[in-house]
């Protein structure tokens, strides 16, 4: 079943906020292996003019994808997220992510498209501070299979 295209524009309430810390920056950057020393190190992250370390570019996925979720069990919207696969993700920063930032993120549906029998969801993640200023934009691309040939029509 095609999703609603009325659904394109809706946002979602802002996320409580998340405390960034630097132990979550230090597992993320193993995690992905990087080891740039600004992730992990205060001084390397002090003399590269950050006032703390600063996570690595895809580390706000994380939140960013949790806070989707408001999109994604939206029950309206009618998204089966039992055939859903990740299809792409991009940044644009304003600043880095930085340990002690209290982050929020705003999700908005920027466009449902049906494809191939497949449910395609773009959705926009606005990440802002503590003051309210933009730290990141996420874009995130969901991609809902539609049934195959051995499961019936789509």
């Amino acid at each position: 079943m095609a999703l609603d295209q009325s659904f394109v524009g809706r946002s979602y309430p802002p996320t409580d906020p998340y405390e960034v810390g630097r132990e979550k920056i230090r597992e993320f950057a193993e995690a992905v292996g990087d080891t740039n020393p600004a992730y992990t190190d205060p001084e390397a992250a002090k003399a590269l003019g950050h006032p703390d370390v600063i996570a690595p570019p895809t580390f706000v996925f994380s939140i960013t994808f949790k806070a989707a979720g408001q999109v994604i069990q939206d029950p309206q919207l009618g998204l089966d997220y039992s055939r859903v696969v990740h299809g792409d993700q991009k940044f644009a920063y304003t600043r880095p992510v930085r340990a002690g930032d209290r982050l929020t993120v705003t999700s908005t549906i920027e466009a449902v498209k049906t494809m191939a029998g497949n449910d395609i969801l773009d959705v926009r993640g606005e990440v802002h501070d503590e003051a309210g200023e933009h730290v990141v934009t996420a874009w995130t691309k969901l991609v809902a299979r539609g049934l195959d040939a051995e499961e019936g029509q789509a």
